[in-house]
């Protein structure tokens, strides 16, 4: 139900659809980093990006993915490998990476690997986990936390665990003070974006 007041709209989501829900959040609850997850299954690579992604502790260090279903029904090949392995390797996704990382959103069959259909190239670079996309500026290697049950939703948040951090030595801007820089994307409603000017903090008095 849309409760309208005078210059106000005011959604009630005890009556509004899922896929209504989605669409609001997806476009209000902006820029959201995207998490380009890479997974293993018997030596087939899956790489897929996800939206509904954040930080959300640093002791333990932790990050929470949401994973979809499949139109069919069945879980996403990135749940159903992290189920099975308990690891997975978050890249961040540069701008030279974005029509890598908009293709490998396509559906595909399970056993069928994103990175050898759009030649994304992966490299390994720490042993026991999903190897990363060659080129990004980031990457978490993760082991799966805990995964959480919503009642009634088709979306499966998982919380990882971060066990190993990979950092372009070019997005170290300071070593000493170990300051980061990169230029990521972020997902806006059914685009992308960039983040574009930073600003720096006014000073609390």
């Amino acid at each position: 139900m849309v409760e309208k007041r005078e210059a106000e709209m005011i959604f009630d989501y005890a009556d509004t659809e899922s896929i209504e829900n989605y669409k609001l959040m997806s476009q209000t609850i902006i820029p959201r980093p995207i998490a380009w997850v890479v997974t293993e299954d018997d030596g087939v690579v899956n790489v897929a990006p996800f939206s509904y992604f954040t930080g959300l502790s640093s002791n333990p260090p932790t990050m929470i993915v949401s994973v979809g279903h499949k139109s069919d029904g069945t879980p996403k090949d990135t749940l159903a490998n992290i189920r099975k392995t308990g690891k997975c390797t978050i890249c961040m996704v540069k701008p030279e990476h974005l029509e890598w990382m908009h293709f490998s959103s396509k559906e595909m069959a399970h056993g069928a690997s994103e990175a050898e259909r759009f030649d994304i190239p992966v490299k390994r670079l720490v042993d026991g986990f999903p190897p990363m996309v060659e080129g990004s500026p980031v990457a978490f290697f993760c082991e799966l936390y805990q995964e959480i049950e919503l009642k009634g939703s088709k979306t499966i948040p998982l919380i990882v665990e971060i066990k190993h951090q990979f950092v372009d030595d070019a997005c170290i801007t300071d070593k000493e003070r170990l300051t980061i820089e990169f230029e990521p994307v972020a997902r806006v409603g059914k685009s992308y974006a960039l983040l574009g000017e930073e600003i720096v903090p006014p000073k609390i008095p």
